[in-house]
């Protein structure tokens, strides 16, 4: 690792140790309420499951060294099923009835969108961890921990073949198949265009309705187009799907990528060896590099564990749900108080320390850096491999 890269770990481990000194006071008062949903059922559970577990060691943590603003805090989380109507309605409810005092976003893209809606109705501050689609985000009161980029549909395919082709595999042939979930098939998108001025020749395109379980004509037809590399638009278990239908016809793709798989079940199927996906932390050095990374991979592997989740270790999903809780109290202890305004203000004009690197915004859409990367599946475990400065101590992309 370079001496800057080292020296900026040893700045941001600095500022991060504060959160893991112990308490010098048990947390009184009237609790802090902080309403969100998840999906805990339906088809994105999987995923939001890791979001849940994040939420939970950081509340924890937080209320062990003294709470926020010296008062204890509660985290309320409802279950919108994988749906936004229903996400839009438990956010009313949640400001409405339950009278939380902030909010948090909940997962996946249409969900937030939804609450962001209602957060505008109210004036509330929306911090959220995974929304695709950055252009979406009208509101100015809202803050993503997903560090994308205001124009991720550009910069996330550009990372991804330049890996490839520092890795010597540019590919010359591409079959691009998304879900509609609305964050991928904008990326997916996106990626066609980028393949197009980069000189790929897309040999297929194939779409398919959410929540689709019937995989066989897709793969069928990927295998019949025989690409270089298949760019999979893929959300919470598709890819798992879309990966055991090709194993039924005898294919495997030389070099496939996922967009937002569920990183468990993918890391851990025998079918997804050497699979590619955008990243912003994976629980390896330099990412490692702070005492609070360190603590959370910790925690997060006991919480993990008895939870039962197929894969116990700390990637980008966890990462960003972290990273979202840090940006909301961070700002909150900084304004000293629980005016939305005064925090999404204070937000606007300053940068928040995060899990994933340093976070900004005041780019378009309160989007700042785009700080993705590009992880693989090896050994049964994902690491990143591009850019080389963040890549795993000895890991490198394989295309074989």
């Amino acid at each position: 690792m370079s001496v800057a890269r080292r020296v900026f770990f040893a700045i941001v481990g600095a500022v991060l140790a504060l959160a893991v000194q112990p308490a010098m006071a048990e947390p009184a008062g009237q609790p802090i309420r902080i309403g969100s949903t998840l999906s805990l059922t339906g088809p994105l559970s999987s995923t939001a499951m890791i979001h849940k577990i994040a939420g939970e060691i950081f509340v924890d943590q937080l209320n062990k060294k003294g709470g926020l603003l010296g008062r204890p805090v509660e985290w309320i989380v409802r279950d919108d099923q994988s749906k936004p109507e229903l996400a839009r309605t438990l956010y009313e409810q949640l400001i409405t009835v339950d009278k939380v005092d902030l909010l948090m976003g909940p997962y996946a893209t249409g969900n937030i969108l939804a609450a962001m809606g209602v957060a505008q109705r109210y004036n509330k501050v929306l911090v959220h961890h995974t929304l695709g689609i950055p252009s979406l985000a009208k509101y100015d009161m809202q803050f993503p921990a997903w560090s994308v980029g205001p124009e991720p549909a550009t910069t996330v395919p550009n990372t991804m073949f330049d890996a490839l082709a520092a890795a010597g595999k540019m590919p010359k042939t591409v079959a691009v198949v998304t879900s509609k979930f609305p964050s991928v098939f904008y990326m997916s998108s996106g990626a066609r265009e980028v393949a197009k001025k980069r000189g790929v020749q897309e040999v297929l395109y194939l779409d398919w309705e959410f929540g689709n379980r019937d995989f066989g004509p897709i793969a069928s037809r990927i295998k019949d187009a025989n690409p270089d590399f298949v760019w999979v638009g893929a959300i919470g278990l598709e890819g798992n799907q879309l990966l055991e239908a090709m194993k039924k016809i005898d294919y495997t793709p030389p070099l496939h990528f996922y967009m937002y798989p569920a990183p468990g079940p993918l890391a851990k199927s025998p079918d997804g060896k050497n699979a590619l996906a955008a990243s912003i932390f994976e629980e390896h050095p330099p990412f490692t590099d702070n005492p609070v990374a360190a603590e959370f991979v910790k925690l997060y592997h006991e919480r993990a564990t008895q939870a039962g989740l197929p894969d116990p270790e700390v990637e980008t999903q966890a990462a960003a749900s972290y990273s979202a809780w840090q940006v909301l109290t961070t700002a909150v202890t900084a304004t000293k108080g629980l005016d939305d305004r005064a925090i999404a203000d204070w937000l606007k004009k300053n940068k928040v320390d995060t899990l994933q690197g340093r976070l900004r915004f005041d780019g378009p859409s309160n989007f700042g850096d785009d700080l993705m990367k590009v992880k693989q599946v090896q050994n049964g475990h994902w690491v990143t491999v591009w850019p080389k400065e963040w890549a795993a101590p000895g890991a490198k992309l394989i295309t074989e």
